[in-house]
C-alpha cells in the first residue's frame, strides 16, 4: 500500500512538472495578459501565484515520494 501511494504522489508530481509549463506559456500568450503598455495584468499575476504553487506542490510530492520508494 506504501508503495501505491508514493508511485501516485510520483505520477502527480510528474503530470503537474509536464501541463502547468504548457498552460503558463498559454497564459504568457493570451491577450488578456497584458494591458496596452505591456504590463502584466493582474490576469497573468494571479495564473502565474497558481501555477508555482502547484509547481512547488509538485516538487513536495515528487522528493516525497522518491524518499518513500528509498526508505519503504
Amino acid at each position: 500500500m506504501d508503495t501505491l501511494l508514493a508511485v501516485l504522489l510520483l505520477v502527480n508530481a510528474v503530470f503537474n512538472v509536464v501541463v502547468w509549463p504548457t498552460f503558463l506559456r498559454r497564459i504568457a500568450a493570451d491577450p488578456r495578459a497584458r494591458d496596452a503598455d505591456g504590463r502584466r495584468t493582474k490576469f497573468y499575476t494571479v495564473h502565474l501565484v497558481l501555477i508555482s504553487a502547484a509547481l512547488v506542490i509538485a516538487a513536495v510530492s515528487g522528493v516525497t515520494a522518491i524518499v518513500a520508494l528509498v526508505i519503504g
